[in-house]
């Protein structure tokens, strides 16, 4: 399907960026193209790979004039720019509105005028019942998305990925909790009781080539995931590293979090399909006339969430073994002499 195609990935050179390209590079795919706004994190990759195959274009989806400059001759697009860190949104939400929302739109305005052929949109578990600026911004984005795809024929597509906590991603808590060990410092959690769902880089990769083989106009695609309380994680990390008796210290929860997230509404998975390890959402066709659609309106009854409270919930040994497997933290376990 890539043979001699171009994909561009947009805030190419965050963590689903570098994972896409350890899958990607080595393929005779034509070209990736890399957007993003931050010069030094393009030059360091530039320097990593040193590959002919990779293009980098400086812009912000904010601008839609950088945005014709990369997207001019893609057949493809990995959509993963975004503001992400919760608490910062919470202080500056106009800000992940100008990026998660109008900037989505200014990208998928660009890829259609482009006869851009498939658009993969990343969105996240928080999008679904938003109690925070990030999350309320992701699910606008996803109604761009969809609203865009409702008027779209043949010549592009585009559809949408919900994550949960994508393990050893930049900014997220396995990090911290590592540079806390390796510094000495309490590892900080918020809450005990805490749950997220668990998926490596790898595991974000795999559901956007999902969506990218199987997605239809306006779809939205779920992994199934296991999940586990964020006490349980620094515990089994700290273990793994050889430090049990680190101290965890309790902090209390921060702006705009909650105790576990959800990546299907009831609502959702009334008429979501399952299929096998991960569900489908499709978009509802159905236009404004609603007069027209007695007989197929979905009745929603005893359809339940799908959240990291009711998903298979981690024991410390699977956990462990989630650890052991990411390749973002081989170095890591090294260094405190792990042995794997």
């Amino acid at each position: 399907m890539f043979k001699n195609k171009i994909l561009l990935i947009t805030g190419g050179t965050g963590s689903f960026g570098n994972a896409v390209l350890r899958n990607f590079l080595d393929t005779d795919i034509k070209e990736i193209r890399i957007f993003s706004r931050d010069e030094l994190k393009q030059d360091d990759m530039r320097k990593k790979y040193n590959n002919e195959k990779l293009k980098f274009y400086i812009g912000d989806v904010r601008d839609t004039n950088s945005l014709d400059d990369a997207i001019k001759n893609v057949d493809f697009i990995f959509h993963a720019a975004a503001l992400k860190q919760v608490p910062s949104c919470e202080f500056y939400p106009m800000q992940a509105v100008q990026t998660n929302v109008i900037g989505t739109e200014n990208l998928l305005n660009t890829a259609i005028k482009y006869k851009v052929k498939k658009v993969i949109v990343l969105s996240t578990d928080k999008a679904v019942y938003p109690i925070n600026a990030m999350g309320i911004s992701k699910a606008m984005m996803e109604k761009v998305a969809i609203a865009k795809s409702r008027n779209l024929g043949k010549e592009t597509t585009i559809c949408c990925t919900r994550y949960g906590n994508v393990m050893a991603s930049r900014g997220s808590v396995i990090p911290l909790f590592i540079n806390q060990i390796r510094e000495g410092k309490e590892i900080t959690i918020t809450d005990p009781n805490m749950t997220r769902f668990m998926m490596s880089l790898d595991d974000a990769v795999d559901l956007v080539m999902f969506a990218f083989k199987n997605g239809v106009n306006g779809d939205i695609f779920v992994q199934k995931a296991p999940a586990a309380t964020i006490e349980l994680l620094a515990y089994t990390l700290k273990n793994l590293l050889n430090r049990s008796e680190h101290i965890i210290r309790v902090i209390g929860t921060r702006h705009g979090e909650k105790l576990y997230e959800t990546l299907l509404t009831r609502e959702e998975m009334v008429t979501a399909v399952d299929m096998n390890n991960y569900y489908r959402i499709p978009s509802d066709s159905r236009d404004l006339n609603y007069n027209q659609y007695f007989e197929d309106g979905v009745i929603i009854t005893e359809a339940k969430d799908y959240h990291s409270h009711n998903t298979k919930r981690l024991n410390e040994s699977e956990m462990k073994d989630m650890l052991i497997g990411l390749k973002e933290i081989k170095n890591d376990l090294e260094d405190f002499g792990v042995s794997l």
